[in-house]
């Protein structure tokens, strides 16, 4: 099967607004098996509505809508997409009492105008809404499918993963199972290079490389009549992967994420972590005390952006900022060793750089940041040149902060030597 999206709202079109359903809906529907070939983003006017969908009707097998399914004249997604089908409109008492329930728990009575909401295309199934109040609904007709999900992504997501994907799940006779493979450390052409004769050709399992700030992901997946065939065909192409990067893979866990990697290695090693942040004024912290039961490792966190703070608060000498400056491989260990003395920290992770958009230089160019990580007293210090805006620039210093301190870990407590691919 091939799906098409159409995404309603004028607010989208002006940029008001993040399409993130954009990338969920892609994401979930790769993971199913469905190819989607166009995406359309489409203002709140019926003729344009109904333009768009008659030609993703024709072309396609699935038809996903987000959007235009509230309770206001402009909100015209539903009965486009029921006068397009030829299907009457008539009012699903379940729909209109889960609607009334939702402004009754909030003490409010329901006005007027949400009874449009309740209103459904003759047939379909409807979906009912657990977190707001525009139902979703399914309209089968000609073997094709239109499928309709209100624009909130707090609606949006649940439903589909709760209703829609169990349904398009049933419509098929065989199962789709995919396998997260997750690497930092290494670049993506590096990893595009190693396995082009496994995406090239391997059919099922499919295996797709995904660029991440930071990292690499790659999808394995499978299609057969049950998930246990599916898991049996996935599991060498998995294996294959780990001979290939070993050590740049952190986790073959689709929950797990870098920080909780990073997380779990120091855990396990029963080390102590302290963070020391310049231009990331925080960020690294944020993602580690992301991660529940940080508590057990974190120590003390410090953000010390300016001159003064790195000399008040680690000891850095005056001079040496002003030989060096504070973008610096000097300074960056100096703010390690400060951090490690005051905290007796087992790791200490440092980061100091220039963000912009102003203040570079010939030497010390916008995008120039030291990133440093001490493990127990054995210090390394890495240069990068991020390129982006300010906050670009700030993203890809956090991520690569976590990567830096899984790799110090790992070599530290280990023969393992990491090459310089994620560079």
């Amino acid at each position: 099967m091939n799906a098409e999206f159409i995404f309603v709202g004028t607010e989208i079109l002006l940029g008001n607004i993040l399409n993130t359903n954009a990338q969920f809906l892609s994401e979930q529907c790769a993971a199913l098996g469905i190819s989607c070939y166009y995406q359309t983003v489409v203002g709140d006017n019926k003729d344009r509505i109904t333009k768009t969908f008659l030609q993703a009707w024709d072309r396609s097998d699935i038809v996903i809508f987000s959007g235009g399914l509230g309770p206001t004249e402009d909100d015209l997604t539903k009965e486009t997409v029921a006068e397009a089908l030829d299907l009457p409109m008539v009012m699903d008492k379940k729909a209109m009492d889960s609607i009334r329930e939702f402004f009754a728990r909030r003490g409010l009575e329901m006005p007027p105008i949400n009874e449009k909401q309740a209103y459904v295309p003759q047939g379909s199934k409807v979906l009912y809404n657990a977190n707001g109040t525009a139902p979703g609904i399914i309209c089968e007709k000609d073997g094709k499918m239109a499928i309709l999900l209100p624009g909130p992504g707090n609606e949006l997501m649940p439903m589909f993963e709760n209703d829609v994907r169990p349904y398009l799940s049933s419509k098929s006779d065989t199962v789709i199972v995919s396998k997260m493979v997750k690497m930092c450390g290494i670049g993506e052409s590096a990893v595009d290079a190693r396995i082009r004769d496994l995406t090239e050709e391997s059919s099922n399992p499919t295996v797709a490389p995904y660029a991440k700030t930071g990292e690499v992901h790659v999808r394995v997946t499978a299609k057969a009549p049950t998930e246990k065939e599916a898991s049996k065909l996935i599991k060498p192409v998995v294996r294959e992967l780990k001979n290939r990067f070993g050590p740049y893979i952190y986790t073959t866990e689709e929950d797990v994420t870098l920080e909780k990697a990073c997380v779990d290695l120091l855990i396990s090693n029963h080390l102590t972590v302290s963070t020391v942040e310049s231009c990331t004024g925080g960020l690294v912290a944020g993602r580690l005390i992301n991660v529940p039961g940080v508590s057990e490792v974190l120590k003390l966190c410090y953000v010390t952006y300016s001159n003064k703070a790195k000399r008040k608060m680690l000891g850095i000498k005056k001079a040496i900022l002003e030989k060096h400056t504070a973008v610096s491989r000097q300074v960056c260990e100096d703010m390690l060793k400060g951090a490690a003395f005051i905290n007796k920290a087992d790791v200490v992770l440092a980061v100091t750089g220039l963000a912009g958009p102003d203040g570079g230089t010939e030497e010390i160019p916008v995008g120039t940041v030291f990133i440093g990580c001490s493990v127990k007293g054995k210090i390394t210090v890495e240069k990068y040149n991020f390129s982006g805006n300010r906050s670009k620039i700030r993203e890809n210093a956090v991520a690569y902060s976590l990567v830096l301190l899984r790799r110090c870990v790992l070599e530290y407590f280990s023969e393992v030597t990491f090459g310089s691919e994620g560079q």
